[in-house]
């Protein structure tokens, strides 16, 4: 398979139709090789516009929602990111390119280590890794620029709200069928504005994926 192609097809068909237009994120999911996240048995599938199985019973998000959530971080170089929940290990190459420094939480160590794995082979050496409940926050970490939620959840965490520095952004899907929303929320001083991006519906961070859903 033509994995090149296969990423530039992506970009075209997929991103950019669904709003994604910044150039810096375009060009980072050019970049990274998506195929070196999945399983072997995935591989075809790599690029295309679904949501993908994690050995752990996870969820790998299609690429446009995590475009599409990156998108609205508007990361600048040097930036500090917290990411809550590693999963594959995709989104942490993306705002490692677009930000500066990562901090990645994820409650499954053996899926954490899978995907350290993968990032160090590609160069992506400035990822601090922790694991735990990154919903929580990392308390002796923050503040942040960015923080960045690799799933849904029932609501917006408080905890990690009040982890942003003053201006700092946090993308989080919140909600529960049928529609969940994408939210952008911005700390202003003591206060937050709080911004829909976009509607869509994801698996919950942390949930597995429910029996049967993926066949490969």
């Amino acid at each position: 398979m033509n994995f090149e192609q296969a990423r530039f097809n992506m970009v075209e068909q997929q991103i950019r139709p669904w709003d994604v237009l910044d150039f810096d994120v375009l060009d980072a999911l050019a970049e990274v090789p998506r195929e070196r996240f999945v399983g072997e048995a995935q591989q075809a599938y790599a690029y295309a516009d679904i949501t993908l199985p994690l050995p752990n019973g996870g969820s790998m998000l299609e690429p446009k929602i995590v475009a599409r959530l990156i998108q609205g971080l508007a990361l600048k170089a040097g930036e500090r990111v917290l990411e809550v929940g590693t999963g594959s290990g995709y989104a942490t190459a993306l705002l490692h390119k677009l930000g500066g420094s990562v901090t990645t939480v994820d409650i499954d160590a053996a899926q954490q280590q899978r995907a350290q794995s993968v990032l160090n082979e590609l160069g992506f050496d400035n990822v601090v890794y922790q694991t735990g409940d990154g919903l929580a926050g990392v308390s002796e970490s923050a503040p942040f620029d960015a923080i960045y939620i690799g799933g849904a959840v029932p609501a917006v965490p408080e905890a990690l709200k009040n982890q942003l520095k003053n201006g700092g952004r946090m993308v989080v899907v919140a909600g529960s069928a049928p529609v969940q929303r994408a939210l952008l929320i911005t700390r202003r001083g003591e206060g937050f504005t709080e911004h829909t991006l976009f509607d869509t519906y994801i698996p919950y961070l942390n949930a597995p994926a429910a029996a049967g859903k993926f066949q490969f």
